[in-house]
C-alpha cells in the first residue's frame, strides 16, 4: 500500500497495490500497521458505515465535535465520487485549504480524514456506494455540519446545476457562522488530540 499526505496536513491518501490474474484482482485496502507507521498513530475501527447515492448527490461537509472526535477512512466501493477534505481547524496555517480526490471502485483508493477536518463528496455515478471506517461510534448530537456551498470555502464540486442535498446540509451554517457559534475545533486542540492518539499506539 502506498500512503501519501494530502494538501491538508493530517490527511492521507491510501492507494492499494492490486494483484491481477485471470480471475480478476486482489488488494489490501487497510492495514493498521502500515497506516500507523506513516500517520504516527493507531486507527482502530469502532463503526462501519455505508452510503448509497445517485449521480449529483452531495454529502457534506461533515465532521464531529471535539470531543468525542472521529477519524475515518473513506472508500468508494461502487461507482465513483469526487471527494473533498477541507481544513476547518481554527488557527491552522492551512485553514480553509481543501484537497480533492476522485475515488472509484476501479482504483480502490481511500482517504484518511483525522479528527477536526471536514469531509464531503459528490456522486459522479448513479448507485455510488461509499464506505466509512470510523474510529468512534456515532454519538447523537455531536455531528458538525458545514454548508458545502459556502462561498468562503469555494469548494470545486463541479456539478452542473444545483446538487442534490439533504435539508440538513443545505441549511448547515457557513464556516464563519460555525466559528462564531464556537463549533469549530482549534488547531492547538487538534494537535493535542493527535498526540493522545500517538500515545495510545
Amino acid at each position: 500500500m502506498e500512503i501519501n499526505p494530502l494538501t491538508v496536513p493530517g490527511g492521507f491518501l491510501l492507494r492499494p497495490r492490486p494483484l491481477h490474474d485471470s480471475r480478476g484482482s486482489f488488494y489490501e485496502s487497510f492495514k493498521e500497521s502500515e497506516v500507523a507507521a506513516v500517520t504516527g498513530r493507531r486507527f482502530t475501527p469502532r463503526q462501519v458505515n455505508y452510503s448509497v447515492s445517485r449521480r449529483g448527490a452531495l454529502r457534506g461537509i461533515h465532521s464531529v465535535l471535539l470531543p468525542p472526535g472521529q477519524a475515518k477512512i473513506v472508500t468508494c466501493h461502487r461507482g465513483a465520487v469526487l471527494d473533498i477534505v477541507v481544513d476547518i481547524r481554527l488557527g491552522s496555517p492551512t485553514f480553509g485549504v481543501h484537497h480533492v480526490t476522485r475515488l472509484s471502485e476501479q482504483e480502490g483508493t481511500s482517504v484518511f480524514v483525522p479528527e477536526g477536518l471536514g469531509h464531503g463528496f459528490v456522486a459522479l455515478t448513479d448507485d455510488a456506494c461509499v464506505g466509512y471506517l470510523c474510529s468512534t461510534a456515532h454519538v447523537p448530537g455531536t455531528q458538525l455540519d458545514i454548508n458545502p456551498l459556502d462561498p468562503e470555502l469555494d469548494l470545486p464540486w463541479g456539478t452542473k446545476g444545483a446538487p442534490i442535498m439533504s435539508a440538513k446540509d443545505a441549511c448547515a451554517p457557513t464556516v464563519a457562522q460555525a466559528a462564531r457559534a464556537g463549533l469549530l475545533p482549534t488547531y492547538e486542540e487538534c494537535l493535542a488530540w493527535y498526540e493522545r492518539m500517538r500515545e495510545k499506539g
